[in-house]
């Protein structure tokens, strides 16, 4: 499976000037409470998938809110509090890397945006989700390509995933300094490469990812913390652990596979 940047190249003519013209379709239609859905991390060697579902109200203003890639670490900051603040509710879910590896990058990440939608404090009428539909869901939904870019609920996601994953990441690089996971935030950089070389995977690795799952290597590492709880300080628990088919087996400190929040 080959890392993509968090940080890739967008062509300025994909990036919509009207990012409300889907929800202002809806509502026209009597669709009241829409939701959009998008995710974080797909490309990542390490940390977890994250996906956000974000219902904002009528009238919100989109002033900064664009495709979390196209905005710098502090606009994503500013933009995630006013999101915060404003949005009737917001969902945000995790997948680790050990669901990844057992169940498959894309499966997790379809099952991750149902599970977001079906935590909503607030069920909405309509889901705008970008990429693939997820299916199942118990409101109609509309699947959208490159989703964050031409809507805004969906780039309001994008941004709510983000934000929390980079967050989760510069945790993470206080237990294994060494990969430098403020920075990288866990994608294949050269440096992150270097040290997987010299050091082997962490406990939060992606084991399936090509490169990266090397069964030879343990999980601790010289002269930093061994693998101990692996949990996000706001992690509730999860799914029982699952059997990892690619890429060798996991210590007991293996995170559980699900590690969800919603408010």
């Amino acid at each position: 499976m080959e890392p993509t940047s968090p940080d890739a190249e967008i062509d300025p003519s994909e990036v919509s000037e009207d990012l409300t013209r889907y929800e202002r379709q809806l509502r026209s239609a009597g669709f009241e409470r829409i939701a959009g859905v998008d995710e974080a991390g797909r490309g990542a060697l390490a940390g977890p998938l994250v996906a956000a579902a974000v219902i904002l109200p009528d009238g919100f203003d989109f002033t900064g809110i664009r495709d979390s890639k196209l905005l710098s670490a502090p606009q994503r900051a500013e933009a995630y509090g006013r999101i915060s603040a404003e949005a009737l509710a917001i969902a945000v879910c995790r997948a680790t890397p050990q669901r990844i590896d057992g169940y498959g990058l894309h499966r997790s990440n379809l099952s991750l945006m149902r599970r977001c939608v079906r935590t909503l404090e607030v069920e909405p009428d309509y889901v705008l989700v970008d990429g693939f539909p997820p299916g199942r869901l118990p409101v109609p939904c509309l699947s959208i390509k490159k989703g964050d870019l031409v809507c805004g609920t969906v780039a309001a996601a994008s941004i709510v995933a983000k934000v929390v994953r980079d967050r989760t990441m510069i945790r993470y690089h206080r237990r294994w300094p060494s990969f430098a996971f403020d920075q990288n935030k866990g994608y294949g950089t050269p440096e992150h490469w270097a040290a997987l070389d010299r050091l082997g995977p962490t406990p939060i690795h992606r084991l399936s990812f090509n490169g990266v799952g090397q069964t030879s290597l343990v999980f601790a590492h010289p002269g930093e913390p061994d693998g101990g709880d692996v949990l996000d300080e706001e992690n509730a628990g999860g799914e029982p652990v699952m059997p990892i088919p690619v890429g060798g087996a996991r210590s007991a400190s293996t995170p559980s596979a699900w590690d969800d929040e919603a408010r």
